[in-house]
């Protein structure tokens, strides 16, 4: 369910908000377009939403500070740590995952996360697709952005230019986590009653919006 990475993110805490700025040269080209990307999913969401992986709260802020009512969950407790003195604290931020979460009481009506949902499986991902199907209604969206890849030969591709530009940090995330290819993403979607598109941002990452049928 994810939450075999949260190692990761213990020692990733507190150099997180650095990273993602592009200061790591490994990573440059994965957060190109950063702020964009998060700006872009808060313009495609509606009002009440539930947001996976909150980090250090960035995606949180932008969407809170554009007036949406936001459900956020963390798995990590060095993340939640950061993002609640980000965020202030009237927000409460719940522990859980992609697929093992508490529920909001309320009805929400689009379901967001950033660079997050490669930690689970293609098969864990069809899981986590099928739970979102039941909270929302007709129209309600989800809005993932992530890495993925238009085929494996592109995902392997990318593995050797890690590789020969000696970006070991990087060849090893790709191999170690789970990079979807989008037309698994798809079918996911499609099998579990939504219509979908996709729209890359940088040579990494694409934002997926999918609405239910």
């Amino acid at each position: 369910m994810g939450r075999e990475f949260l190692d990761v993110f213990t020692g990733w805490a507190e150099s997180y908000d650095s990273f993602v700025q592009g200061h790591d040269a490994e990573y440059k080209e994965v957060f190109r377009r950063y702020d964009e990307i998060l700006h872009e999913i808060v313009n495609r969401s509606g009002n009440n939403v539930i947001e996976f992986g909150i980090g250090t709260g960035n995606l949180t802020k932008m969407l809170i500070d554009s007036g949406k009512t936001v459900f956020p969950i963390e798995p990590s407790p060095e993340m939640r740590i950061i993002a609640a003195k980000k965020l202030g604290e009237n927000v409460t931020i719940h522990d859980g995952d992609l697929i093992d979460f508490p529920k909001p009481s309320h009805q929400v009506d689009t379901i967001v996360s950033s660079y997050v949902f490669h930690h689970l499986t293609d098969d864990e991902k069809y899981e986590a697709i099928k739970i979102y199907n039941t909270l929302l209604n007709t129209g309600g969206k989800i809005v993932f952005a992530d890495t993925m890849f238009l085929s494996e030969k592109e995902f392997n591709h990318e593995i050797s230019k890690a590789d020969q530009a000696n970006f070991i940090d990087l060849r090893d995330d790709l191999k170690r986590e789970y990079y979807p290819t989008i037309p698994v993403v798809r079918s996911h979607l499609e099998k579990n009653g939504f219509t979908v598109s996709f729209q890359q941002f940088n040579d990494f990452v694409w934002i997926v919006e999918a609405t239910k049928k």
